[in-house]
């Protein structure tokens, strides 16, 4: 029976993610950030639009080295760490959407969201890796990819992969009604919405994938192979990506096949140079995140909306403004002005929570979420 090895380079990768998530989601002001740190506007893809799929990538790949206990295979105890996992993220979602207004209308309540989607992905994702034959799992994901290319390509209008044109509009709005959907788009838009969870599965499958390859095969090989797909998985992205562009909301095929060669290329790197090379001091910072990630995650998403929603401070002026703001503009700015403030701002977020981590990881606390 081979020993299952352990591999450093997934705790920081997952890590990675989880400090980037913070990083790009709490700047002092959205009107001041640096090009990389913008998602594309629409069609394209910066550094900011690859943290996503990435942590769905580690996520996919985490799950083949967990259900390993379970032999790979769909049974009762599989199935229930399955469900509850899945209900709780969600609910962790649905109650971030909806604080600190728990007894407001819930008629416009947005009711999915990043936790929402990572809830679905890994339930829906975990349901097939453990009820499909490996081998059959790669020409399931294509088949996946191909069926959301002509839903989009068929049911869409005349610029079918627009933000007004395309079909997961309709199908959302069908679904969960037009008042649930996100509006930051200046339509009724979700970027995490039920229609193109299905592609998003795919990321998921694939990291299992490469959780199967990076367990099983020689580990001095691992770094080579995942190099020699992830080039695959880039190249074909961008072919594709002539056809059906590569594009974070809708997450299109392209951008799946695209975002997991990325993750592939700095797994690769990571595997090289922490478990083989050894290079591994300067890892900690990443795998404090690592440890309890969702919960990190969750609980900056409550933070930043307490700031927002809960905190009022006078400022200058002697208005009132929330909590977040009167730190950007009273501490950040002055300090560093708008733009590097607004940097700075979001990187003392992800300090603070990285202390909260640390605190946790010394203890020995992995809060599983």
């Amino acid at each position: 029976m081979k020993t299952a090895q352990r591999y450093l380079a997934l705790d920081v990768l997952r890590g990675m993610t989880i400090a980037l998530m913070i990083l790009v989601n709490n700047p002092g002001s959205w009107a001041h950030i640096y090009a990389p740190l913008r998602h594309a506007a629409w069609h394209g893809c910066t550094p900011t639009d690859l943290v996503f799929p990435f942590f769905l990538f580690v996520v996919g790949v985490s799950m083949f080295f967990s259900f390993s206990k379970y032999n790979n295979s769909l049974n009762r105890e599989s199935l229930l760490k399955i469900g509850r996992r899945t209900l709780l993220i969600f609910a962790i979602g649905l109650f971030l959407n909806s604080f600190p207004q728990w007894t407001a209308d819930f008629s416009k309540l947005r009711l999915l969201g990043v936790l929402q989607r990572i809830a679905l992905a890994y339930g829906l994702a975990s349901l097939i890796v453990l009820a499909t034959p490996r081998k059959y799992l790669p020409y399931l994901g294509g088949i996946i990819l191909l069926a959301y290319w002509a839903l989009l390509a068929g049911m869409g209008g005349a610029d079918p992969f627009s933000l007004e044109g395309n079909a997961t509009i309709a199908f959302d709005k069908a679904i969960l009604g037009e008042n649930h959907l996100y509006k930051g788009f200046g339509t009724p838009f979700d970027p995490e919405g039920l229609l193109s969870t299905l592609p998003a599965i795919v990321t998921v499958i694939i990291g299992y994938l490469v959780g199967s390859l990076i367990k099983n095969a020689e580990k001095s090989r691992v770094p080579q192979t995942l190099v020699i797909y992830g080039v695959a998985g880039i190249a074909a992205g961008l072919l594709w990506g002539q056809f059906f562009p590569i594009n974070k909301p809708l997450w299109t095929s392209s951008y799946v096949l695209y975002t997991a060669g990325w993750a592939s290329l700095v797994l690769a790197l990571l595997i090289w140079m922490i478990d083989l090379k050894g290079y591994s001091r300067w890892t900690t910072f990443f795998v404090v995140f690592g440890m309890n990630p969702l919960f990190i995650f969750a609980l900056s998403g409550l933070w930043a909306k307490t700031l927002t929603r809960l905190i009022r401070f006078p400022g200058i002026d002697g208005k009132m403004t929330n909590g977040y703001t009167w730190l950007y503009r009273e501490i950040f700015v002055p300090l560093a002005g708008d733009l590097n403030g607004s940097l700075l701002f979001a990187i003392s977020h992800v300090l603070i929570f990285w202390l909260i981590g640390l605190i946790l990881y010394k203890k020995k606390i992995f809060i599983k979420v």
